[in-house]
């Protein structure tokens, strides 16, 4: 005899903006492309030295990204033709992101005084990114959220019954 199907689960995850950014941008080496590029690395030869990502797999993660309009393709010579990246505003706004990530993996990945960079302000001192509210300045804690799926059908516990 099969097994009852549960009126409650879902063929289809959760409808998710994270889902969607990390289709994109969560593959191997392309938060690593945006890194270099808002570094101002954005030849080739660099992102390959740098990364250490496969000529193959840097060259599809580029041309991904391109399409995506999270960066834009220069070309710097003719002969031979060459080509840089530069972000875009997509791709500058990638860079929050970047600075969390870095930050994360400097407080939970690393000794105290190994971190491989260090990110300076314009005020002259080190940047530790945080979160904060736009209405009201304040950092964000996770206690202080309050999610509200806006997703027809969902709840913050997962799909309505049928």
């Amino acid at each position: 005899m099969a097994a009852p199907k549960n009126s409650n689960v879902s063929k289809d995850p959760r409808p998710c903006s994270i889902a969607d950014a990390l289709a994109l941008v969560g593959e191997k080496y392309s938060l690593l492309v945006v890194r270099e590029v808002c570094l101002g690395n954005g030849r080739f030869d660099q992102l390959v030295r740098n990364i250490g990502a496969p000529r193959d797999i840097l060259a599809t993660r580029l041309r991904r990204l391109v399409d995506a309009g999270i960066l834009t393709k220069r070309a710097y010579s003719e002969r031979p033709q060459r080509f840089e990246y530069r972000p875009t505003q997509a791709g500058l706004e990638l860079e929050p992101v970047l600075l969390a990530l870095m930050a994360w993996g400097d407080r939970h990945l690393r000794e105290d005084d190994d971190r491989p960079m260090v990110i300076e302000h314009i005020c002259g001192n080190e940047l530790l990114p945080l979160v904060t509210c736009s209405a009201c300045g304040t950092q964000i804690h996770h206690e202080d959220l309050t999610p509200r799926p806006e997703a027809p059908g969902w709840t913050v516990k997962g799909p309505t019954a049928a």
